[in-house]
């Protein structure tokens, strides 16, 4: 019971940290569940992670999947609701004061300076799923090529997905 709790309340705290959804707090859950409670190994995390990114659906994913390997589906529920539960109920009230001052120049400057904010916060996201999963330089070197492809291109990340599983099943990752 007290695990469950433990879930929710974390859970909950990141709800309200969560400028730009749940991806980009990857950093700080990573730390959370494999480096303060060792509920599972960086390697795992990452896996989970992957999974998420993979499967359609809202990149909250990752958070049921670290609940149900956690504690099972009443995990995968609490840190669920944890996560959804609080930033729902206050974007909920802040969307109706947002509209009502559309035409406000701090709203405008807010919505600046969350930008950054975003875009650091994954970029972070980014770095700590590649130190996890890669331990050689070809892991890297996968990497770096399937950034710069998907950065540059219009092919779908699932292709990308697919080539470095081949690559990994082939033994050269």
């Amino acid at each position: 019971m007290m695990l469950l709790l433990s879930l929710l309340a974390s859970f909950s705290v990141f709800s309200l940290m969560a400028v730009g959804g749940a991806i980009t707090l990857i950093p700080e859950m990573h730390h959370y569940v494999v480096e303060s409670h060792h509920w599972m190994s960086g390697q795992e995390f990452a896996a989970l992670f992957a999974i998420a990114q993979a499967a359609p659906g809202p990149n909250v994913l990752v958070v049921s999947l670290i609940g149900w390997k956690v504690a099972g589906l009443a995990g995968a529920c609490a840190a669920t609701v944890g996560m959804c539960g609080p930033s729902s109920l206050l974007c909920y009230y802040v969307a109706q004061l947002w509209q009502r001052w559309h035409a406000s120049p701090w709203r405008r400057a807010i919505e600046r300076g969350l930008a950054p904010l975003t875009i650091g916060l994954v970029a972070g996201s980014a770095m700590l799923m590649s130190e996890a999963a890669n331990q050689h330089w070809t892991g890297w070197l996968l990497c770096a090529g399937s950034t710069v492809l998907a950065w540059r291109t219009r092919i779908n990340p699932l292709w990308l997905l697919a080539g470095g599983a081949l690559l990994g099943f082939a033994g050269w990752i």
